[in-house]
């Protein structure tokens, strides 16, 4: 079976992400102001995903925290059309797996963009699921099978390293590139055999399936995935102060999981559209930090001083080199050159 097919390239992307920005952001500008001079405007990307992003979102923390700004909050399904969307300039900050973010900083011309906040780490909510009647009951026994991961996202990574743990080559399985809500259809079909997917979706499948492996496992065991969370070079430049603004509510968002889990329960629960019992339980599932711990050596690290992310970043790119998924690595310095820690840990007080 053929090897999975490298990403596309920097023009088919472009085209791809001005798709996206007219159907996600038709009517907003592309600037930070109304050309008729109104309020300053933020597009946020986010991930209809458990996480204290959707706290932010829907406790409205930012709309508070910049009275003066319209922000629009725009959904994504993969940190794929993020990418897209940043390339098209149809975004200012944005929710993104790291693996995609280390394909975004990799090649000639990086996307131009910077990791300033970890939203989470993935644990339990990203997962390997076979399908019951398939029989399958380990990573090895997927030799020969289909199975879907939505492409470029860091179930796609986190597939490759199980894949390779279980001493199978990309080519012993036939992957398919399909999005959460097309692997639930695909799966009820008997389309594919198994899928690497993320919550909500990886419930739905759980109810069928058979676990096989989760990010946690995988990331204990040497390779790491998370959901970060970047800022356009752009807006850098423009407006470094609704950067600490928003980093702000973020943190204040993480600090809310711990000391009022019924309230961030309720407004996951809101913005899945889910229950409650639903949101609680997917919440579980995640890994997720204290300010402190962001900000620590252990993780993004302050300003001048990156922590292990930057390692993590590095070793993620390499992996996705080796694996054929990049054409090369890129530069310690470049991985550098793609964190933003300015007024780390001082902004969030």
């Amino acid at each position: 079976m053929p090897r999975v097919p490298q990403g596309p390239s920097r023009r088919l992307l472009l085209a791809g992400a001005l798709a996206v920005a007219s159907a996600a952001v038709t009517g907003c500008s592309s600037g930070s102001e109304d050309p008729a001079g109104g309020a300053k405007g933020l597009r946020i990307g986010y991930f209809a995903f458990p996480s204290g992003d959707l706290i932010v979102k829907n406790r409205k923390l930012l709309e508070k925290a910049l009275p003066g700004y319209k922000i629009t909050w725009i959904k994504f399904d993969s940190g794929a059309s993020v990418n897209q969307a940043f390339i098209g300039k149809s975004l200012d900050i944005a929710a993104l797996g790291s693996s995609p973010f280390a394909r975004g900083v990799s090649g000639a011309s990086p996307i131009p963009y910077k990791v300033a906040w970890i939203l989470d780490v993935a644990g339990e909510n990203e997962a390997l699921v076979a399908r019951k009647e398939t029989g399958v009951s380990d990573v090895a026994g997927l030799k020969g099978r289909t199975v879907a991961t939505p492409f470029a996202s860091t179930s796609h990574y986190s597939l490759l390293a199980a894949l390779e743990t279980a001493g199978l080559k990309t080519s012993d399985v036939k992957l398919i590139d399909l999005q959460p809500q097309a692997i639930l259809a695909a799966w009820q079909r008997g389309d594919i055999d198994a899928a690497y997917v993320w919550l909500p979706t990886l419930d739905e499948l759980r109810n069928t399936g058979t676990q096989l492996t989760s990010s946690k496992v995988i990331g204990t065991a040497g390779k790491p995935t998370l959901d970060l969370a970047v800022v356009s070079d752009d807006l850098i430049t423009r407006d470094p102060k609704a950067i600490d603004a928003w980093r702000k509510v973020q943190a204040e968002a993480l600090r809310l999981l711990m000391s009022d889990p019924d309230g961030s329960v309720k407004a996951v629960s809101a913005e899945l559209g889910i229950s409650t019992a639903d949101a609680e339980a997917q919440l579980a599932q995640g890994v997720f930090l204290s300010p402190e711990q962001v900000t620590s050596a252990d993780w993004l690290g302050t300003d001048g001083s990156p922590g292990k992310l930057l390692s993590y970043v590095t070793d993620t790119a390499a992996f996705l080199a080796g694996q054929k998924q990049i054409d090369a690595p890129p530069s310690a310095e470049a991985v550098r050159k793609a964190f933003y820690l300015e007024g780390l840990p001082d902004v969030l007080k």
